[in-house]
């Protein structure tokens, strides 16, 4: 299966399976511990059923919305994703170049293989950034200071890494961020060459080796080395440093979203990190209606999370979401075709969703509530 003939997510997963070394897929692929938590993200979705309205008129359609003010052309956003460097050689700078092309956001992790500056050059003002806060906390007002340089439009806080999910996967291989040329890793790349090469080829300098100056890659290597939690003082500071939109990722109940929005919070991400720290928790689109209640209109909820059909969207938004975020699809769709395999992945869930729109009887999006979808029972 190759990018041109998919037809869908599952499709381009495929073809990034045939590309990669299985290590490197997996990496991609994988959850933590048993990977409940990853399977329930998906499965949840199928839970609930779409009750679509008649008599609509939606022989003309539109999926724009705003997500923190800022127009996009679907409310499908680009999650941050550490490592990106080892699905094609290009990395961030592909991913934020797509999302400039089809005019959504991509929220740019700390864990980079190209300087933040780098990308939010292509990014054409499209672009948030995710941070992971240093065990120094005396270096967060630099970094902080140098996104806002770049142009960042908005700040992404992660509070669920208070130390690493259980990569079984990852043991098993013998791989870990960042990715190194190991005995196996050798094995499984010489049988995809074309992988190879690319690795090779954006080995000079190698990954990891383009960031620019601290604190930014000081950061990344104590992340990598030992994550540390984050705290009501740690937010209290972030929101005093930062003056644009804030956004807290990894909110899977109601019980601090009070709080958050009197500490200023603009946005939470409704999110278990993709099934990828602790296994065991609420799907996201479980989790979603309690937090859009709690929030109750004070700030704009998203999801990310199992999200690979644009029915899965349509679902999430009649639930409350502003957007979704996707990761592994556009990893999936980076490692297949680079730039234009993130476009690809926009494409296909711009498509979906537009024709769930259109059966559903949705003609905007601001037409798609709570009364479009019911729990399937038993």
């Amino acid at each position: 299966m190759g990018l041109n003939r998919a037809v869908n997510l599952a499709d381009v997963r495929e073809a990034a399976r045939r590309r990669l070394p299985r290590p490197v897929f997996d990496t991609i692929d994988g959850g933590a511990d048993d990977e409940r938590t990853m399977r329930r993200n998906e499965a949840a979705f199928e839970d609930l059923l779409i009750s679509p309205r008649p008599f609509a008129d939606v022989a003309t359609r539109s999926t724009a919305t705003t997500v923190l003010g800022r127009s996009v052309s679907t409310p499908v956003l680009l999650a941050p994703t550490g490592g990106a460097r080892v699905a094609h050689r290009h990395a961030e700078l592909a991913v934020a170049a797509a999302a400039a092309t089809r005019d959504t956001v991509y929220v740019q992790s700390t864990v980079t293989s190209y300087a933040l500056e780098d990308v939010a050059s292509v990014a054409d003002g499209r672009a948030w950034y995710q941070l992971y806060l240093p065990e120094h906390r005396a270096q967060t007002a630099a970094m902080i200071d140098r996104v806002a340089a770049a142009g960042y439009q908005a700040l992404v806080l992660t509070v669920d890494t208070a130390v690493f999910g259980g990569r079984e996967r990852d043991r098993r291989n013998g791989t870990a961020l960042p990715v190194r040329i190991r005995p196996r890793l050798a094995l499984e790349g010489a049988a995809r060459p074309g992988w190879a090469l690319d690795f090779i080829r954006g080995a000079v300098p190698g990954p990891w080796q383009q960031i620019r100056g601290l604190p930014v890659r000081a950061t990344q290597e104590q992340i990598l080395a030992s994550p540390s939690p984050v705290t009501w003082a740690d937010l209290r500071q972030v929101r005093a440093l930062w003056h644009g939109p804030l956004v807290v990722k990894g909110v899977l109940g109601p019980e601090s979203c009070g709080r958050m929005m009197d500490e200023g919070v603009d946005a939470v991400i409704v999110s278990n990190h993709g099934g990828r720290q602790l296994d065991g928790v609420p799907a996201t689109i479980e989790a979603l209606p309690a937090v859009v209640d709690a929030v109750a209109g004070r700030a704009e909820v998203l999801l990310d999370g199992g999200v690979r059909r644009g029915t899965d969207v349509l679902k999430a938004l009649a639930l409350g979401a502003r957007a979704v975020l996707v990761g592994r699809p556009y990893l999936f769709g980076l490692a297949a075709g680079g730039q234009a395999g993130v476009e690809k992945v926009l494409d296909l869930l711009h498509l979906e969703l537009d024709r769930a729109m259109a059966l559903a009887g949705c003609a905007t999006v601001e037409d798609i509530d709570r009364r479009l979808v019911t729990r399937a029972r038993g």
